[in-house]
């Protein structure tokens, strides 16, 4: 039998996004490293090579002012002046910039502004829906700045997400003027095989470069991330050993290893990604003792596989059951589930789509109806307020929690008038910086809570007391 002649494979080195300044320490410990915890150790990263380092959005913002007392600008500020090679990136809520509901675009379109003249570079922009029109506006507020626009879609299985739904998505991220996709698997449901389908499939069908973001809360990202560089993804997201794995990334140190000698080979040194490891080491092994981190999202929980739902979302649900002492209904509302987020057009469930998925299947199991108490957020959803969604409501629930009440079919911000003069004329006393109009238009009685606090610390009044004990909260 002839020997078949294997054709060589063409040298491309995966490029790496590292999440430890972010999405990992948001996972695994509710966001709550410090600025100080992170300084020392930039210098040694901006010497590794990364593609880039995601250090800013998501819940950091929020944290920052609400937990760590914090000025997350002042933070940005600080990084970007460490990182001297290493471009920046930060998460993006589309229409919802970091808040938990939809802002005017000239809100959108100032943050967009103030993020990238603070230092970053690459805003990766999403929404819950995968609503495109949802993510218009900061796209063009990021090629007007001269920043990188990456759109993600968020990642999920159902019905209405075929090849054909990931792909024609692909295409219209690209028409639409981005300029790289991501598939942001916030759920860890992309299993190996599937990536190599799904990757292979977007690359016929667009130029534009594609990155893969998973978690490992179901024990296969690693040879996800396998199969996705074999099939062709550009970049993949991956943390720094001790914050790695459960519910956060794969470990950048392993995927370096794993394409070591191959057409994929990073080229980064193992020594320095080896130092860096032992600096945050200490930071987890703390956290670990304050009870910050629990040791049970640092493992695998399969179930996520087996209901399609993210780890963070069958926590919420159990402790709603536990708080109604209904703790017995547990499978009859993962049973629920798949069939309220079909009644509501099958949304991918991310924040806030799983928690608003999650608690109405609660309250259809304990009130022995379905719908007989719809949430002001299902009604919101049904009413076309978060957006369009990948399949149609079911007529009948729609009929039965809002009655006669006409749905929008617009992008919902245009519904919204411009905020910002407003929000600048109600905070102007506080105003130190540009960007505080920004802190205090997401979370106005935080923001303003942490301008009295710094206030309070010019003056040497002994403010009240910052949570600086790092109990972990939920964010």
């Amino acid at each position: 039998m002839a020997d078949t002649v294997k054709k060589p494979v063409e040298k491309k080195p995966i490029k790496i996004t590292e999440t430890v300044l972010r999405d990992a320490h948001q996972s695994l410990i509710a966001t709550r490293m410090t600025t100080e915890q992170m300084l020392p150790i930039v210098d040694k990263m901006d010497k590794v090579g990364y593609h880039s380092v995601e250090c800013w959005g998501g819940a950091t913002f929020d944290a920052s002012l609400r937990f760590l007392k914090e000025d997350p600008w002042e933070r940005l500020r600080k990084l970007r002046d460490g990182f001297k090679n290493t471009k920046l990136q930060m998460l993006f809520r589309g229409q919802n910039i970091l808040g938990y509901h939809q802002y005017a675009d000239d809100v959108v379109e100032y943050f967009v502004q103030k993020s990238i003249a603070n230092g970053i570079d690459i805003i990766r922009i999403f929404d819950c829906m995968n609503d495109l029109r949802n993510l218009q506006t900061a796209v063009n507020a990021s090629k007007k700045e001269k920043g990188h626009s990456q759109v993600a879609l968020s990642y999920t299985l159902g019905d209405a997400y075929t090849l054909e739904y990931w792909t024609e998505m692909a295409k219209r991220i690209e028409d639409m003027g981005a300029d790289s996709i991501c598939i942001k698997d916030m759920a860890g449901l992309l299993v190996p095989y599937k990536a190599t389908e799904l990757i292979t499939a977007m690359k016929e069908v667009t130029s534009l470069p594609i990155q893969l973001h998973t978690h490992y809360t179901s024990g296969v990202a690693s040879m996800t991330y396998l199969k996705a560089v074999e099939a062709g993804v550009d970049v993949i997201d991956t943390a720094m050993s001790p914050f790695s794995m459960g519910t956060s990334q794969p470990a950048t140190e392993v995927m370096v290893e794993t394409f070591k000698g191959t057409p994929w080979d990073t080229g980064y040194d193992q020594n320095l990604l080896a130092e860096i490891a032992d600096y945050f080491r200490p930071i987890q092994e703390d956290a670990l003792k304050t009870g910050l981190l629990n040791p049970k999202v640092m493992g695998v929980n399969i179930k996520t596989l087996l209901y399609q739902v993210p780890g963070g979302m069958l926590s919420n649900l159990v402790s709603q059951l536990k708080e109604q002492g209904a703790e017995d209904k547990y499978y009859e509302v993962l049973d629920e589930v798949p069939r309220v987020r079909k009644d509501l057009g099958e949304p991918p469930l991310v924040t806030p789509s799983s928690q608003i998925v999650g608690t109405q299947s609660v309250f259809n199991v304990l009130m022995g109806e379905r719908y007989k108490m719809a949430t002001a957020e299902t009604k919101a959803v049904l009413r076309g307020e978060y957006g369009a969604t990948a399949k149609p409501f079911n007529p009948e629930v729609q009929k039965k929690v809002i009655g006669d009440e006409q749905p929008i079919t617009c992008r919902p911000a245009d519904l919204i008038p411009p905020e910002l003069d407003k929000l600048e004329a109600e905070m102007s006393q506080w105003k130190e910086q540009d960007e505080d109009v920004l802190s205090y238009a997401l979370f106005p009685q935080v923001a303003v809570e942490f301008f009295k606090d710094r206030e309070a610390k010019k003056t040497k009044i002994d403010p009240k007391a910052a949570d600086t004990d790092n109990k972990a909260y939920p964010v």
